[in-house]
């Protein structure tokens, strides 16, 4: 009984491993469109968020069936619920890469992101993109260091956001309003990743102790 709850357990855990991964992949595919014109691979973010879709749902159905066949408690029923509400994270972040993709196919054939505003860009991106490399190992680890440093993984992240917004309200943006928006669109996009990449780190945190980090 004990061995069969620990497979299942183990099975959830490579799944959200694994779904974490495709997200990564499909957030970098959509950062390639936006600041390298890639357009195909935007293409394959959109046509490929179904795929993420029904790995949250496989991943949810494993949980209820696991809760229903197994009736785990304490740090397994954590456990359980933990990965519930983190498939439904990942399932959030791979829909931001859809619309960072959509975003850089609106605007082709011309860049979404001119070249002035290029590094500002590449770099909440490539920030990102390494806040859910550290999610994949956490959950593959279940390290509560790794957890509690991506806890504050995302204060690089959240001071591009402000910095990219003083750019944009600033009265040295050549640019104009439209540009302005999409930008400010991709921050909130990029940033709002990091918040989904911390919101998992926290809920690891909580299932191996049971206590809610600060934060």
């Amino acid at each position: 009984m004990r061995d069969s709850l620990d497979d299942q357990l183990d099975a959830l855990d490579a799944d959200l491993v694994a779904m974490t991964t495709a997200v990564r992949f499909s957030l970098a595919r959509a950062s390639a469109a936006l600041l390298e014109g890639d357009i195909e691979a935007g293409e394959l973010v959109i046509s490929g968020d179904t795929v993420i879709d029904a790995a949250r749902e496989s991943c949810e159905a494993d949980a209820f069936s696991l809760l229903a066949t197994q009736q785990p408690v304490a740090s397994d029923l954590r456990r359980v619920v933990a990965g519930i509400r983190i498939a439904g994270d990942l399932e959030r972040i791979g829909d931001l890469a859809v619309h960072v993709a959509k975003l850089a196919r609106m605007r082709a054939p011309e860049p979404a992101v001119p070249e002035t505003a290029r590094v500002m860009v590449a770099q909440m991106a490539s920030v990102a993109e390494g806040m859910l490399e550290s999610v994949a190992i956490v959950l593959g680890t279940h390290d509560l260091d790794a957890a509690v440093a991506l806890l504050t993984q995302d204060d690089e992240l959240d001071g591009l956001y402000r910095s990219t917004f003083r750019r944009l309200l600033s009265d040295q943006w050549p640019h104009g309003v439209e540009t302005a928006v999409d930008i400010a669109l991709l921050a909130r996009y990029y940033e709002r990743t990091g918040d989904h990449a911390v919101s998992i780190a926290r809920r690891i945190v909580y299932q191996v102790t049971g206590e809610v980090p600060l934060g």
